[in-house]
């Protein structure tokens, strides 16, 4: 089998294993990082199978390092699921700031909460969650490293022949769900050159595996034989095995200003 193929997965248990395996790469970050690691807004479709990665990771590396997961944690099977596994979880609400200042000081940090698509209607929170939450992080986290989450929609539009927009191109977000995501990566700049924060961003597209995202979307309604929504033809996709491993090693590369 070539390196770059995926095993046959049958089972739900197997797609989690191959979600959650780290590479050589990851195994060498985590290796050689500095103090226990803290994931804020574990509770999304990408955050566990990365703490199970990490978890994974400290184990083969033979270091002794904490990882510890945060979130309201509206489902107790996700809780558990990742207690069983040594990974210590923290029921808190992100927006609360006294909760927020309860955490525990932790020398790594991956920021994963976020207001999502759909924001029509609930402008106010979608700009609350990803504008003003990453002040309260920044601030408490001021002495960590910081990975955070962003998403590839700063960015405007690019023709489909192109290569794609790079990180130096001038941001031109549509919509106030990606212009308040710009403001997320601006907060998160200015409390990275504030403090000396060493930050990176992560602007991640689309994550996908078997069970969730685009590509999944498409085969359930051919196979369903209901009618494609065609006016957007494109999407920048990730394999989520491939996104979980690229998190833990950019905090090689977190510096400030962010």
């Amino acid at each position: 089998m070539n390196k770059n193929t995926l095993p046959l997965i049958e089972t739900e248990q197997e797609l989690e294993k191959v979600l959650s395996r780290p590479s050589s790469e990851t195994i060498k970050t985590i290796s050689k990082l500095k103090g226990d690691i803290i994931i804020l807004g574990i509770s999304g479709k990408m955050g566990p199978t990365l703490a199970k990665l990490i978890k994974q990771a400290v184990n083969e590396a033979g270091v002794n390092k904490k990882v510890i997961g945060v979130a309201r944690f509206s489902s107790s099977k996700i809780k558990k699921e990742l207690e069983n596994l040594g990974i210590k979880t923290i029921t808190c609400d992100l927006l609360d700031e006294k909760a927020v200042k309860k955490l525990p000081d932790v020398s790594n940090v991956i920021f994963m909460a976020g207001m999502k698509f759909g924001s029509t209607g609930n402008e106010y929170l979608t700009w609350a969650i990803n504008c003003y939450l990453p002040a309260i992080i920044a601030k408490k986290y001021r002495n960590s490293k910081i990975v955070a989450f962003s998403t590839g929609n700063v960015y405007s539009m690019m023709p489909v022949n192109s290569k794609g927009s790079k990180e130096t191109d001038i941001p031109g977000p549509l919509g106030e769900y990606a212009q308040s995501c710009l403001g997320r990566e601006r907060i998160f700049q200015y409390f990275s050159s504030k403090y000396k924060t060493p930050i990176v961003l992560i602007r991640l597209n689309y994550a996908n595996e078997l069970r969730y995202g685009v590509l999944l979307d498409i085969a359930q309604k051919v196979y369903n034989k209901k009618a494609l929504d065609l006016s957007m033809g494109y999407a920048n996709v990730i394999w989520q095995g491939d996104a979980n491993n690229i998190t833990v090693q950019s905090f090689d590369i977190c510096k400030s200003p962010a």
